[in-house]
């Protein structure tokens, strides 16, 4: 265990996480950074990232992530360890957390930006073709299926806002859903059925996933009624199954919201906790970009500031 507790210690590796240590740093807060085992991020599923400003010409989400902000955040003193942190105590001060090699690091504050998870399919292919026609996020991958035929996966009001979305892009936007009829609100599908080019299969769910070792060609579908598969032609597949927030080990610490999502003051990174802050995808069931996240690491790193000081 360092002697000394931390002035602050960062969670997470995404676009949030590098941020708040690039603004942390620059602070001379010599913020630590646990960037886990698989640094990086949602933005490393994906492939081209065209709406981050300042790449016109877009960039590779691996590459804004490692080679773009990790070093940025390194290069003005940032101590990244490719460790998870496995158990955190916020009972007393200062904040007390333990890595997954067993080391303890003791904090005097504390940003979480440990992020959300996509629900994926967990069916056979799927694995294989994230980021090659498989993705969560149509906003960020929907121009890549101009005049293409595509699947959405689901029946809620994010799977209604995707297909509406890749509706402006691809030629044909099939949503399969499992039930014979949506969750999502009325409103929302108001909208889609109102859409031409969406079309909807009921009791129906992807078994596999197919490709040519580059990218998606079709899917196993099955009718869960009939219990009959059939094989149909999609180019690109977008599950729209939900996020879970990545908020275990703060359950009954932080307060978080019905869907577990980390709940911040106001305008403010600040969570109940004093001395705990969040940032990105953790706290936003909303907008889930790159550029949010972003912007709240950025929050986050002046808010510590501030409450370090003061």
């Amino acid at each position: 265990m360092p002697s000394q507790p931390l002035k602050v210690i960062i969670i997470g590796a995404g676009p949030a996480g590098y941020t708040a240590g690039i603004y942390a740093a620059r602070a001379e807060l010599k913020p630590l950074l646990f960037s886990g085992q698989q640094p990086g991020g949602q933005l490393m599923w994906t492939t081209v990232v065209e709406n981050f400003p300042g790449f016109p010409d877009g960039v590779y989400g691996s590459e804004l992530m490692e080679e773009r902000m990790k070093k940025q955040a390194e290069k003005f003193g940032t101590k990244i360890i490719a460790e998870n942190i496995v158990s955190v105590d916020l009972s007393s001060r200062p904040f007390k957390l333990v890595s997954s090699s067993g080391v303890e690091y003791q904090t005097e504050s504390l940003i979480v930006a440990t992020g959300a998870s996509a629900i994926w399919m967990n069916v056979p292919g799927e694995e294989q073709y994230k980021g090659k026609g498989i993705s969560v996020c149509a906003t960020c991958d929907g121009f890549f299926f101009k005049g293409k035929e595509v699947a959405v996966v689901g029946g809620g009001d994010a799977a209604m806002e995707e297909a509406l979305d890749l509706a402006k892009f691809a030629s044909k936007v099939t949503v399969l859903v499992r039930s014979d009829k949506l969750k999502a609100s009325v409103a929302m599908q108001e909208k889609a059925k109102a859409e031409p080019k969406i079309n909807f299969v009921w009791n129906s769910s992807v078994k596999e996933v197919f490709g040519d070792g580059t990218k998606v060609t079709n899917a196993k579908v099955l009718n869960l009624q009939t219990n009959e598969e059939s094989e149909m032609k999609f180019d690109g597949i977008f599950p729209a199954i939900g996020h879970k927030p990545n908020t275990e080990m703060f359950v009954d610490q932080l307060e978080l919201d019905g869907h577990g999502y980390i709940v911040c003051k106001g305008r403010s990174s600040e969570t109940n906790i004093p001395g705990v802050f969040a940032a990105g995808d953790v706290t936003d069931p909303r907008y889930r970009q790159a550029i949010t996240s972003a912007g709240s690491g950025c929050m986050a790193a002046m808010d510590v500031e501030r409450w370090l000081r003061e």
